[in-house]
């Protein structure tokens, strides 16, 4: 529920007629240049761009991801003496305003906060504009008080004020139509109206504000379930649609990804190009049938966000020079190991970005091409045509390759032809799903892959996991660290620790990093590997040629501040339980 005293004392701050207030002339432009939060160069783009689409300078910042929208809100707030509303503050129900018009809301973007005895507060997108003031005190007959708000918040509340009119027995019951076909038109009807298509932009919008990797929607017997992955940790939405409109929902989403909404029985796969705020988005869309109705998930991919530098990888000042100096090996292959969502792909992407493309022939094989690199030969996989990881290799041996990308080593053909391409004088970086650095040696003699290929084409694997990194803005040292993990984790530095606040949703984290361990084959690790040995042993042998573990290297991220023990021992619990034996 909102607090009454942040309301108290807006009022108070919000004099009765907006014209006379006496406004700082210093601009936005010049407020966010003095904070060095953009360019003149950006500003200048900006102009240009505002010349072109017009809009409100703000706005337009927006609209080409020079600055994030609550920044620019923060900052006309300070400008203009206007309240700034966060979506904490927004009531839990609506307000029941007799006159209230929600045609007039939604053309306006704004939304009723607080009513008090001689106060109405709204939210608006544009609360500067002084007609909208005047509307409004017209309309209620009180003073009217107006306040900065996310789009995305305002757009959240009046949906709560808007009834959409879908029949929920016409929905979920196809014995109303004659036939399929007709059933199938009226979910396209419903999938094209604006209380659909609007709910579906607000999934984008949500993921986009909250940093999701992820969208879950998930129809049950009672409800419909909308769910968010951020940082690795899946969320439920506070505001579910209703169940009512789950067809219409996932039909529209289907639509926008060219699937066949017309078939609810077989999983299909999809992608949706989205640019939503200045940002690009890419969704790579799932579906699957269960009891209930078709099951989406959208993988979220931010081309904006996106950063394929090694130094941005979390790699250790160590990890990071090796692993350089492997890359530049002539011929061999380099494994990348880890469970899904790893960020084994990326990895693998930003070692391509550091190669030199110009000088080299590079060649990939993905399912699907996530990033289109400059220089970068990228095939997408197709089985249904027969183009597999197998096929496409055999073919681009004759494409005079000097580096090749394997997306995944998923079987015994493509682990023989990589090994047999690294052999003939080829670089080959590829994925493979293990736990370990040292399980992906016994997982490639399961594939069929003879241990002596194995010593005389394998360079390095490096394995890794994604850590939670601490909030900036409320990590604070450890007054009194847990002296049971300090104990595990043996560790004589200052522990950090964050409570949680605004800018990372009250979880403590924001934004995720590597932690890794890096095997190079040689010395008693041939030794070991000719001789049959197993994962463990092989891994111990590492360990005594110097090879930092991943519980190691996040004790390390632990100790610099970047992640908490707790989440170390999250991603790392099976190192953590052999370092207790």
């Amino acid at each position: 529920m909102v607090a009454g005293g942040y309301f108290a004392e807006m009022i108070g701050a919000v004099p009765e007629d907006l014209a006379t207030r006496v406004v700082n002339s210093w601009t936005l432009g010049e407020r966010l240049l003095a904070k060095r939060l953009i360019t003149s160069s950006d500003i200048h783009r900006a102009l240009q761009a505002q010349s072109e689409m017009g809009g409100l300078f703000g706005q337009v910042l927006v609209q080409l991801g020079l600055v994030d929208e609550a920044v620019i809100l923060e900052t006309l707030s300070e400008q203009l003496a206007l309240p700034y509303i966060k979506s904490h503050d927004f009531p839990d129900g609506i307000l029941d305003l007799p006159a209230i018009n929600i045609e007039f809301l939604v053309a306006n973007r704004v939304v009723p906060v607080k009513c008090v005895e001689e106060y109405i507060i709204f939210a608006a997108s544009i609360p500067q504009d002084p007609f909208l003031q005047k509307a409004l005190s017209l309309v209620f007959q009180k003073k009217v008080a107006l306040a900065f708000a996310r789009e995305v918040d305002i757009d959240r509340e009046l949906s709560r004020y808007q009834q959409p009119s879908v029949d929920d027995d016409v929905l979920l019951n196809t014995s109303h139509y004659a036939s399929d076909d007709e059933f199938v038109e009226h979910l396209k009807d419903l999938a094209t109206e604006g209380p659909v298509i609007k709910i579906v932009n607000d999934f984008f919008n949500q993921a986009l504000e909250l940093g999701a990797s992820d969208i879950h929607i998930e129809p049950f017997s009672d409800r419909l379930i909308v769910r968010y992955r951020v940082d690795g940790v899946i969320q439920e939405s506070l505001s579910a649609p209703d169940l009512s409109l789950a067809p219409a929902i996932i039909s529209r989403v289907k639509l926008l990804a060219n699937l066949n909404i017309a078939e609810r029985r077989l999983p299909q796969d999809g992608r949706i190009m989205l640019r939503i705020k200045g940002h690009e988005l890419d969704l790579r869309v799932s579906s699957v049938p269960t009891v209930h109705g078709e099951s989406l998930v959208m993988r979220v991919l931010d081309r904006q966000s996106i950063r394929l530098s090694l130094t941005d990888m979390g790699f250790s000042k160590r990890h990071l020079q090796l692993f350089q100096s492997l890359l530049e090996r002539p011929h061999g292959i380099m494994l990348v190991t880890g469970p899904t969502g790893s960020g084994k792909t990326t990895t693998l992407y930003a070692a391509l970005n550091s190669l030199d493309c110009q000088s080299t022939k590079v060649l990939t094989v993905e399912d699907p091409v996530e990033y289109q690199l400059p220089g970068v030969n990228q095939i997408q996989v197709q089985p249904q045509i027969d183009l597999t990881f197998a096929s496409a290799l055999r073919s681009i041996l004759r494409q005079d390759p000097d580096i090749i990308m394997i997306g995944e080593m998923r079987d015994s053909e493509t682990a023989k032809i990589a090994v047999q391409s690294a052999l003939t004088g080829h670089m080959v970086l590829s994925t493979l799903h293990t736990n370990t650095a040292a399980g992906a040696i016994v997982r490639l003699v399961d594939m069929g892959v003879e241990p002596y290929l194995i010593t005389s084409s394998l360079n390095a694997i490096l394995s890794q996991r994604l850590v939670r990194c601490l909030c900036p803005h409320c990590r604070a040292p450890v007054s009194s660290p847990d002296a049971q993990l300090a104990q595990v984790a043996e560790l004589r530095v200052t522990q950090f620790k964050s409570t949680g606040c605004e800018q990372c949703q009250g979880t403590g984290y924001k934004g995720r990093t590597a932690i890794h361990e890096l095997l190079v084959l040689d010395g008693k690790l041939i030794e070991a590997v000719l001789a049959g040995r197993d994962a463990s042993f092989i891994h111990e042998v590492a360990i005594e040629q110097g090879m930092q573990t991943l519980y190691e290297d996040g004790l390390r991220k632990v100790a610099t501040g970047v992640t908490s023990l707790e989440e170390v021992l999250r991603v790392t619990q099976d190192q953590m339980m052999d370092a207790l034996i």
